[in-house]
Parts: structure tokens; C-alpha cells; sequence
């Protein structure tokens, strides 16, 4: 049985296909199909306060590669999210209308709490005891998630982004809120790991020292975000080859993953590749078996 997810983010849409496998009486995913596309539907939104019908028709087009793939997989349940952009866009929910109208394909518009819970789901699977500290850097907001000995203790959306902070839209005052949060929520007197998660962090991940258990430290990560910054936009492209749509919000991204760590007294990052389509793709399985 194969089973999809569709995540249409701030800065790019993502569509994974998945194999479900049984091995006694275990469940995993295996990722068949994987295609992302940066659409950067926060441009429009951070900038404008709407989708432009230039950015809604590619939208469109790419909801019908995506629908094609679906059916070539032969999929037999699938479900598409949209997260901050499209919520924040005047014209999102119109917009959401006329591509189920176009295409099929029914997309639902989550709320920060929603969205955060999804990704919960499949983080705190990789989780031990102790205090963590789960960071979701999105293109238009960060999500935090308080965890002591795998129970969600604490949980908070700020509506700031790799791709709001590049358009220089972040909420008045998120950085502040979101430095206070942590101090009220975070206990000083417990160790505390982060846990990182979007796409970002795994490109940082990808380029920094790592010990053995998918973690790294948070000096690697802040030495990796200067090497990085020394390189001009299109140096990013063809020298470290990172993608176009990736190598101007790498850098406020990790700023973001930094700060958290910092304020929080984190010294290191599990980062377990893990996002809010894997979530999705649980979700949709779990639906399936009822």
C-alpha cells in the first residue's frame, strides 16, 4: 500500500509518496517518491498580504504534476496542509476553492497548533528521557515545543521565519517573546538537548561535524553559519551548491536555531529528519486502518 502527504509551505511545497511496510507487528514508512518545488508563496504574502494570480497559477500547475503522481503511484489515501503563508493570505482560502475545483486535489489550511502537533507526532518517537527542546524553523514561522521524559510540557507558535525574516516582515517584537517563553518554560536546573526540524537544519546538518547519534553542537552549527555567510548569494549556488531557493534563507534560518539554543542553554542538536509530512503521512495511515 503506498500513501502520500502534500506540505505547502512559505517557501516551498513538498510532496512525499510512502511505501507502508509490516514486520510483525511493527509499522514503518518507506519514502518512494519525494519532489519539492519553491513555489515562495511567503514573498507574496509577508510582502503583499496575498497570493498573486501569478504564484496561484503555479500553485496550480504544480497541484497537477502532483495529482498525476499520485495516481501513477497508484495512491490509495493521501492528504495535503498548508501552514503559515496561506493562512496569513487574504485570497488563501479562495484560492484553496479553486484548485480543489481545478485539480481534486482538497488542501486543508492548519493553524500553528495543528501544524506543530502533527510533527509532535513523529518527533517524539525519537526522543529518550530527559528535557528537549523541539525547534520547527517554517519560511513564515518557528514552532517550540517544551518535551520532559517524552510528554509535551509546553508548546508555542511565533510567527517568525527563514523567509519572513529575509523579507524583514517578522512580527514586532517575536524575537523578544520568543527568548521570554523560553525562560518561563525551559527549567535551567534539568539538561536540555534541542531537537531540529525543516529543511534547513538538515542542510546545516548535512555540512556540519556529527557525532554517531545524529546530533551535532551548537558551536558547529554557529562555525557552519559564518562559512556559509562569508559567501555571496551566488557563491552559495555554485560553489557550496546549495539550491537557489535554499541559499538566502539558510542563513536567517539558522540565526533562528542558534538564538533558541542560546536563550534555551542548549549545547547540542539531534536533527532526525523528520517534518510535518512525515507527520502527515502517519496521520493519513492512521485514518486508513479505521
Amino acid at each position: 500500500m503506498k500513501i502520500a502527504a502534500i506540505d505547502i509551505g512559505s517557501n516551498a511545497a513538498r510532496l512525499q509518496i510512502s511505501s507502508v511496510l509490516h514486520d510483525g507487528g511493527y509499522t514503518s514508512f518507506k519514502k518512494v517518491e519525494y519532489v519539492r518545488f519553491p513555489l515562495r508563496l511567503g514573498h507574496d504574502v509577508f510582502n503583499f498580504g496575498n497570493i498573486t494570480p501569478e504564484s496561484e497559477a503555479r500553485t496550480v500547475k504544480l497541484m497537477q504534476c502532483y495529482k498525476l503522481l499520485l495516481e501513477l503511484h497508484e495512491v490509495e489515501g493521501y492528504m495535503a496542509c498548508a501552514t503559515s503563508a496561506m493562512r496569513e493570505s487574504a485570497n488563501g482560502q479562495d484560492i484553496v476553492e479553486r484548485i480543489a475545483a481545478s485539480t481534486g486535489i482538497q488542501i486543508h489550511i492548519i493553524d500553528g497548533t495543528r501544524e506543530a502537533q502533527l510533527i509532535n507526532n513523529v518527533v517524539v518517537q525519537a526522543l529518550e528521557d530527559g528535557q528537549y527542546l523541539h525547534i520547527d524553523v517554517g519560511g513564515g514561522s518557528t514552532e517550540l515545543n517544551i518535551y520532559f521524559n517524552r510528554q509535551k510540557i509546553a508548546t508555542k507558535s511565533f510567527k517568525i521565519g527563514s523567509v519572513r525574516l529575509l523579507e524583514g516582515k517578522e512580527s514586532k517584537g517575536a524575537w523578544g517573546k520568543m527568548e521570554q517563553w523560553i525562560e518561563d518554560n525551559v527549567d535551567s536546573l534539568e539538561p536540555i538537548v534541542a531537537v531540529g526540524t525543516g529543511g534547513n537544519i538538515s542542510k546545516l546538518f548535512n555540512l556540519v561535524s556529527k557525532t554517531a547519534d545524529n546530533s551535532t553542537s551548537l558551536s558547529e552549527l554557529k562555525r557552519m553559519r559564518d562559512y556559509i555567510a562569508s559567501f555571496s548569494q551566488e557563491e552559495r549556488v555554485n560553489k557550496l551548491r546549495l539550491n537557489a531557493d535554499r541559499a538566502d534563507v539558510i542563513i536567517p534560518a539558522a540565526d533562528i536555531y542558534t538564538s533558541v539554543m542560546k536563550w534555551a542553554g542548549a549545547d547540542k542538536i539531534l536533527v532526525p529528519d523528520l517534518g510535518l509530512k512525515d507527520g502527515i503521512i502517519q496521520l493519513v495511515y492512521e485514518k486508513l486502518k479505521k
